[in-house]
Order: structure tokens, then C-alpha cells, then sequence
């Protein structure tokens, strides 16, 4: 009976031609791909198709066919969301400095400037303006990575995974790789250190125990297959208790004799000392400085610039791992590079790093300071949706981004408890904004973190809130 019941609907479903010669959609060719339209007007007759199978039913036209102008409609939908940028600029009050979710480190508005500056025209990326002839794009930063890291020289790649394994490929390929097993990390996207080296088409050799690893594993360990000597930084977890680990010095030391090199995967990419915070983490000059021949790290994290890897060390090691035909697969485009060279520019100037560099600013930014502009912002919120019942609490946010993993930083957090709507739909609502508003949730309650709050940011979350209490959620 139900077949019986769709069939005049079914039957009134006009064919692909057909509604291509509709005004509308002739006009849409003029401006767009046929084979787009052609496939937006298949989908739209195809998902008509099985909502009538499922009782949905739909507007006729005088000729019996469902409606033109209902068609246009569905058809001009898909063609927004199409046209519609995925990708779009959101809010951050999760209180994850480095959220990799959404996008990591923000870039500092030199940086921006000089990709906004350059991108819409050429550039000299692998261009000699001397000598008139080609050039090298791995050029433009050597020597802003020599200064800022101290090492010999420096080579950017498009992540810190491809640094790892464009080392690992060069140095070690069918040759061993020694590494503690305290340190056969996972590094996020179920990427492990074991997988990474098996991809170089290097072999692992395991040393030492998960929780104890002393000199002499290496030692004992070293063949004449050995050919690198790599220690990683365990930057998303931490072992406590009865532990033991060799220090980069210790094992540098240990390379030099042996004629091998040492390679440090650091992954955060510190380049400013925040121990005077009482934040300890590792800092690229002092692994350069402590004997590592290489050390790889990411320039999104804790350096606060684009997506890249950058690999700094021995300059002889530097020249080999740029004839490695994986270098061209691996090398970054030029607003990488545009980006990047603003950022480290920006480091040699110590003193105004913090204002102007907005991951360091973020994490350094004084408690009191937080709290002033939770409360202000927790007063604005009030008198726009008086229901949302705000309030100012203190709370824990986190460098994230695998830097830090144990070292909470303290903050303010401006929490919503509106009767009758909770914590996950009040999210939603702010996920749906014109200019989304990331938060958390804990403990059942939406929170507004303002320590990863950007300059201009409380005037998108205010825009939300009046968007939301106009209509708030149920």
C-alpha cells in the first residue's frame, strides 16, 4: 500500500534535463560549472527520492511535477553550504592555550601582516635577487634559526612528524635507532615513535625499562648498525616515582665518543625560558648547548607560529637531510614560511615577546589580570541575560598541545547556569553563533575561560549571548 501511496509523488519527480532548463537554474550556468549544477540537481532529486519513500511529502506545480520554485530553493541550499568556508574564525575560551582541535597557536599580528602583505602577489621564494638566478627556499630562515636556537644551522619542514621522519630516513635508513622504552611516546593521532621510526626504514633498538634507563643500557646496546642515538621529549605524560633517565648531556657525551650521532625530538619548540613562571620546560638553545647534534620541534606549539617542523643542529647534518629527495615532499609553502620568518624575527627582541606573541602572552599573563577581565565580562553578560545567572569562578587552564601536560596555570572562568537549559545545549548554542564560542563544561556547568581570550574576543561572546537570550535554547 505505501508503494502505491509514493508512486504519483515519485512519478511527479521531474528528470535531471529538465530541471536544468528551469529559468533559475539557467541562470545559476551562466555564473557556475554545468557539471556542478548538474550534480547539486542529481543529489537534490535523488535525497527528494528517498524522503518520499520514508512519507515526506512535498509542493506541486500547476503541471503535476513538485514544485519548481521548491526545487530552486533546495538547490540554491546545497549551493550555499558548498560555497560556505568550512574553515571559519572561532572564539577560544576552552582555557587550552595550544588546543589542537582548533588550530593551535594563534598567530601573532606581525605574522599575520607579513602573510596579508606578500601572499597576493610574488615573492622570491626560490628566487637569488644577487645573483639573478634560481635559488633555495630552505635559505630565507638559516639564519634566524642559527640565532635564535644557537645551533649550526636550521631546516623547516611542514610538521614536526615529517622533521622526525625526514631525520630518521637520512641518518638511519636500514641502520639501527636506540631509544629508551620510558620513551616511545604516542604524539597524538595514534602517530607512535615506533611507527615513525619504521616509516624512516630505520630499526628501533629498545633500551633500558618503561620506568628506568641509565647510561649503560646505551652503552650495551651501541652495534656497528647503530646510527642515531634518539631521545624524546615525553611532552604529553608524565612518570613519577621510581624513576631514572640520562640526560641529553649524558648521552651526547656518549654519542661523541662513539662517533654517533644524537637526536632530540623536543616536539613543543620552547624557545623563551618560562621556568621563571614556574613553568619548567625544556628550551631548544640548552639541548643545542647540552651537545645534541639535531633537535627536532613543532612551530605551532609553544614557539607560537605556523604548522611547521624545524630541525636545527649540525650543519653538515642540516646539508644532508636537504639532498634527501623527502625534503621536496616534505618542504612548506610560502605563507608558512612568511609567517614563520615574522615570528622568529620577533624573538630577537626577549623583552616585548610576551605583549606581542599571543601563546606566550596568554600563558604569562598575570592571574589578577585574568580575573579583572572575567569579572568585566561577567558584568556585561548580566545585563544582557540577567536568566544566564553568571558568576566568576577560578579554575585551571593548560598549555595543551602535549606541552606541559601536568603544570595547570591558574585563571578565571565566567560560568553560565541558566534555569531550564543545560550545560551541553547552552554550548550547542554558542557552537552556532555567527562567530562560534568554544567552551567547556565542568562539573555540568558552561564555562567561559578568559585566559584564551584574544583582544576583541569578549565582543564576539557578548554578540553570542545576545543572540542566544533572544532566543535561548530548550
Amino acid at each position: 500500500m505505501k508503494k502505491e501511496k509514493d508512486a504519483p509523488l515519485l512519478r511527479a519527480l521531474p528528470a535531471v534535463d529538465q530541471v536544468l532548463k528551469l529559468p533559475p537554474i539557467e541562470a545559476l550556468l551562466v555564473d557556475y560549472d554545468r557539471g556542478l549544477i548538474k550534480e547539486l540537481v542529481r543529489e537534490t532529486i535523488a535525497d527528494s527520492r528517498e524522503k518520499i519513500k520514508k512519507g515526506a511529502d512535498f509542493p506541486l506545480g500547476p503541471d503535476g511535477k513538485i514544485s519548481s520554485d521548491w526545487l530552486f530553493g533546495q538547490i540554491s541550499a546545497r549551493m550555499d553550504q558548498l560555497l560556505r568556508p568550512s574553515l571559519k574564525r572561532l572564539v577560544n575560551a576552552t582555557g587550552v592555550v595550544l588546543h589542537t582541535n582548533l588550530g593551535r597557536a594563534p598567530l601573532s599580528r606581525a605574522a599575520a601582516l607579513a602573510v596579508a602583505d606578500s601572499a597576493s602577489g610574488y615573492l622570491n621564494l626560490e628566487f637569488d635577487l644577487a645573483a639573478g638566478e634560481r635559488g633555495s627556499r630552505h635559505v630565507h630562515l638559516d639564519r634566524l634559526l642559527r640565532a635564535v636556537t644557537g645551533a649550526e644551522a636550521g631546516l623547516v619542514v611542514n610538521n614536526n612528524a615529517a622533521a622526525v621522519l625526514l631525520c630518521l630516513n637520512t641518518l638511519a635508513a636500514d641502520q639501527e635507532v636506540i631509544v629508551s622504552r620510558g620513551e616511545l611516546v604516542e604524539i597524538g593521532g595514534a602517530f607512535r615513535i615506533p611507527d615513525i621510526i619504521r616509516r624512516g626504514f630505520a630499526r628501533l633498538k629498545e633500551v633500558g625499562a618503561t620506568n628506568r634507563t641509565r647510561l649503560a643500557d646505551y652503552r650495551q646496546a651501541i652495534s656497528k648498525e647503530t646510527a642515531l642515538l634518539l631521545k624524546v621529549h615525553a611532552s604529553n605524560y608524565k612518570l613519577i616515582g621510581f624513576t631514572e633517565s640520562v640526560s641529553l648531556a649524558d648521552l651526547a657525551e656518549l654519542g661523541k665518543k662513539r662517533g654517533i650521532p644524537v637526536m632530540e625530538d623536543l616536539g613543543s619548540g620552547l624557545l623563551y625560558d618560562l621556568s621563571g613562571a614556574g613553568l619548567p620546560e625544556p628550551i631548544v638553545r640548552k639541548s643545542i648547548a647540552a651537545g645534541a647534534d639535531l633537535v627536532c620541534f613543532s612551530g605551532d606549539k609553544l614557539l607560537g607560529g605556523p604548522q611547521a617542523g624545524i630541525i636545527a643542529g649540525r650543519r653538515d647534518l642540516i646539508q644532508r637531510i636537504q639532498k634527501n629527495p623527502l625534503t621536496r615532499a616534505l618542504r612548506p609553502g610560502k605563507l608558512t614560511l612568511l609567517a614563520l620568518q615574522a615570528v622568529l624575527g620577533q624573538y630577537l627582541k626577549p623583552r616585548t615577546l610576551p605583549q606581542n606573541l599571543p601563546v606566550l602572552g596568554m600563558i604569562l599573563r598575570p592571574a589578577d589580570e585574568v580575573k579583572r577581565a572575567a569579572a568585566s565580562l561577567c558584568r556585561r553578560i548580566h545585563k544582557l541575560w540577567p536568566e544566564a545567572r553568571a558568576q566568576v569562578l577560578p579554575d585551571q587552564a593548560y598549555a595543551g598541545a602535549g606541552a606541559l601536560p601536568e603544570e595547570a596555570i591558574p585563571t578565571f572562568v565566567v560560568a553560565l547556569k541558566p534555569k531550564g537549559i543545560s550545560a551541553g545545549r547552552l554550548a550547542a548554542a554558542f557552537r552556532a553563533a555567527p562567530v562560534p564560542v568554544v567552551g567547556r563544561i565542568k562539573q555540568g556547568v558552561f564555562c567561559l575561560d578568559c585566559r584564551t581570550l584574544l583582544p576583541g574576543d569578549d565582543r564576539l561572546i557578548l554578540e553570542a549571548v545576545t543572540t542566544i537570550a533572544a532566543s535561548p535554547p530548550r
